[in-house]
């Protein structure tokens, strides 16, 4: 699995960046982004009705005796990615990622007619080969394999076949000669009383940030799937309105991963305030559109320029403030603030601690029950009392679920 998800993280990435650089030199393209919608909206509306729930599907399938996730996946969802960047949708990469790994470890499982904890198993490594592989953080992406499904608990049996999936992966995708971004490293800052209450501040802004991205994205998407049924008239039409955004807007740097942008929020003191809110609503259009890509590069933006602007308000390290940020929303976003504070150490280093641990978790704290992954199934409430009689799915859920709550009957499926 760690071979199979690094070369096809080092394909999709080298691809990636020649679509980007592309645009970056032909802008003219965006206008285009309309008709790439349509098409690509004609292109999976043909043949990827199977796999339209993407990193959803995936989840379902860990906990589910589902069919096996159609291999197609993988080279539909590359090439819908890659042409979403080439004509400026704003969306990320880990999703493609994760569904790469996820439909070629189902493919491999099926085809050795593994028993279905291995199976689950495989399914875990795929996930964590895709995400360790494109983002060169090969520990963060084990742990992400494992905390993304289930909310609330880790499942060790996977943990194995998880790191080495990962750690392999990155290896493979690095050996291909890929190379990732290089952030800033933050000075070291001493967690005392007031530093600790200042974060206590900038998690609470992290969080209302977290649930507006979360909610616009799953609200929008529902409005319009409700409006305009056909999925290439609702993608040109996602695709228009991401063009007006961008003539409003007036730059091209909420196009795409918008890369430059994160890292210039860690040194730029004079970083546009509102560069936060731009990119959130080109990212909540562009993937409630549906267009394909992932959510976690465009949440680093979000969260790094958030950081940036808490920083300066709160007296904190503008570089720190950008990198806590930068972990911490996607955390409190996919649920998963273990595997995102080790990811923030993997990318800027361990000054970053504890910091980015104690905003990552109270942010995933306020979130309440949500996440970008309705799919991702829930072992405890988030405020607490006894593990559920069922692993219970987030959309099955109220977002701030009464105590008195009782879960649904447990399905023989889904109890492990």
């Amino acid at each position: 699995m760690g071979v199979v998800c690094g070369a096809a993280s080092a394909l999709f990435l080298f691809l990636l960046d020649e679509a980007t650089a592309l645009r970056e030199r032909h802008s003219v393209i965006v206008y285009t982004l309309p008709l790439a919608g349509l098409v690509i909206g004609a292109l999976y509306a043909r043949w990827g009705a199977p796999i339209r729930g993407g990193n959803n599907l995936i989840l379902d399938t860990v906990h589910e005796a589902s069919p096996q996730v159609p291999l197609r996946m993988a080279p539909l969802v590359l090439v819908g990615t890659v042409l979403t960047h080439l004509f400026g949708g704003s969306a990320g990469r880990e999703g493609t990622a994760v569904q790469m790994g996820g439909s070629l470890a189902d493919a491999i499982a099926h085809r050795f007619r593994v028993t279905p904890d291995t199976r689950r198993e495989l399914l875990a490594a795929g996930i964590a080969g895709g995400f360790g592989s494109v983002f060169g953080t090969p520990i963060a992406g084990a742990v992400f394999g494992l905390e993304v499904v289930i909310v609330g608990r880790l499942g060790y049996e996977a943990l194995l076949p998880a790191l080495v999936a990962s750690v392999v992966g990155d290896l493979v995708t690095r050996s291909l000669g890929i190379t990732h971004t290089v952030y800033p490293v933050p000075a070291a800052l001493p967690l005392s009383a007031g530093v600790l209450v200042k974060w206590l501040v900038f998690a609470v802004a992290v969080a209302v940030v977290a649930v507006l991205f979360m909610e616009g994205t799953h609200r929008l998407k529902k409005l319009l799937e409700g409006r305009v049924p056909s999925l290439p008239l609702r993608m040109a039409v996602g695709g228009l309105a991401v063009v007006g955004l961008w003539k409003l807007a007036g730059t091209d740097a909420y196009l795409g991963l918008g890369v430059p942008t994160i890292v210039r929020s860690f040194v730029d003191p004079a970083l546009p305030e509102a560069a936060f809110a731009w990119k959130l609503l080109f990212t909540v259009v562009t993937l409630s559109a549906g267009f394909l890509g992932g959510e976690v590069t465009p949440l680093f933006f979000i969260g790094g320029a958030l950081g940036n602007v808490l920083a300066r308000l709160l007296g904190l390290p503008v570089d720190l403030g950008a990198a806590v940020g930068m972990a911490a929303l996607f955390a409190a976003a996919a649920n998963t603030p273990l595997a995102l504070s080790i990811m923030a150490v993997e990318l800027v280093g361990a000054s970053v601690l504890p910091h980015v641990a104690i905003v990552s978790t109270v942010a995933f704290l306020l979130t309440g029950h949500r996440g970008i992954y309705p799919a991702q199934r829930i072992a405890r409430l988030k405020h607490g009392g006894p593990l559920l009689s069922r692993l219970v799915p987030l959309r099955e859920l109220p977002t701030e679920p009464p105590e008195s709550q009782e879960p649904p009957e447990p399905r023989e499926s889904s109890r492990r």
